[in-house]
């Protein structure tokens, strides 16, 4: 079984989907607005734009999210060019109310005057944090489509900017191309099912390498206390690299001899003699966290792949990759981190949650 320890504690988010924006209370009406926000141009921390009536801010490196956003990145900086932008035509739809079951068509006024329409029914979410259940709404106009958006041409449904946008402190070391030039070793990797599922998996998959490694930040287990206990000697190949040589590593923190062999034996690499090249190569490492994740079932009944595609939902993800220690009430701060990474990532690659997220 995959040992697997939580390297940091995430805070969890305050409600599905994103962070709340930060909504000044007092309008400023008399602000200029700043250039209008454009989806190609690639933002930094402190760039100013305004999209709808409004400034905001950037917190940190962001491209392709229309401010307010689902992730928290933009601030909310208050109406510009003289006041909030009315809404075209007469209005009189109910004010939003959190908590209030809305369906898919209903239109709301929201706190900051502006209309939106629900584009799939949700328990009463915040419309400017998520994208994917709220659309602004024009009076008169016409409810908007929405459908998730076509597949990336670098081969993965989770573009570089997204990747960026969900790991903004990455260690340098977990590079974009490494994931996706690890992708070749499992073809079904996020391409099995609907575009949906597909993207479903992927926020899965990374929202558990978020917890796994502080948000990419970490390449090697942190308590090296525990370094020479990844060893079983019960094995007949032993442990040829060292007693404390299979400590975790990569992104899923691949530990123990046995996970070493078995994952260097699926991937063609001389991983039990060499356990280091997952620390040493980012291709490498990201070869192994798809490895565990399309074969292992770890503590769970069923691998973590099988749980995104078949609809048995996030939850049993958790299952698979650290079961016996979170789940069943066993430790839900570090299952509702997972839950809460999970809900923001699904959030930027525009699509739902599902069902079944906890185990």
């Amino acid at each position: 079984m995959l040992r697997l320890r939580a390297l940091v504690a995430l805070a969890a988010l305050a409600v599905a989907g994103g962070l709340v924006a930060i909504i000044p209370s007092t309008a400023a009406s008399a602000a200029a607005c700043a250039a209008p926000w454009q989806s190609s141009a690639v933002y930094t921390g402190g760039a100013q734009v305004s999209h709808n009536g409004r400034n905001y801010q950037a917190k940190w490196w962001t491209q392709n999210e229309a401010p307010p956003g689902t992730t928290g990145v933009w601030q909310d900086l208050g109406a510009c060019g003289g006041g909030s932008t009315p809404p075209t035509g007469s209005c009189s739809y109910p004010n939003w109310v959190a908590g209030t079951w809305y369906t898919t068509g209903a239109v709301v006024r929201y706190t900051n005057g502006l209309y939106y329409i629900a584009e799939h029914d949700n328990p009463g979410y915040d419309p400017t944090i998520s994208t994917w259940y709220w659309d602004p709404y024009t009076c008169g106009g016409t409810p908007p489509t929405s459908s998730p958006p076509p597949p990336n041409p670098g081969g993965f449904v989770v573009s570089e900017a997204q990747f960026n946008q969900m790991f903004p402190s990455r260690n340098s070391f977990y590079t974009y191309s490494g994931l996706v030039a690890a992708l070749s070793a499992y073809p079904a990797f996020t391409k099995t099912g609907s575009a949906t599922v597909q993207r479903q998996e992927a926020a899965a998959f990374l929202a558990n390498v978020h917890h796994e490694t502080g948000g990419l930040v970490h390449i090697v287990e942190q308590n090296s206390a525990n370094y020479p206990h990844y060893c079983d000697y019960s094995q007949p190949y032993g442990c040829p690299a060292g007693q404390a040589a299979y400590y975790g590593r990569g992104p899923i923190q691949l530990s123990w001899n046995f996970n070493y062999n078995a994952a260097g034996n699926a991937l063609g690499l001389p991983l039990l003699t060499n356990p280091w090249l997952v620390q040493n190569d980012a291709a490498v490492a990201w070869k192994t966290a798809i490895w565990y994740w399309m074969t292992q079932n770890g503590p769970g009944t069923m691998t973590a792949h099988n749980a995104m595609v078949t609809g048995a939902g996030f939850g049993e993800t958790i299952r698979s990759i650290n079961g016996s220690i979170e789940c069943n009430g066993g430790n839900p701060a570090q299952v509702q981190s997972r839950v809460t990474r999970y809900q923001q990532f699904v959030g930027i690659l525009g699509v739902p949650a599902g069902a079944n997220l906890y185990c």
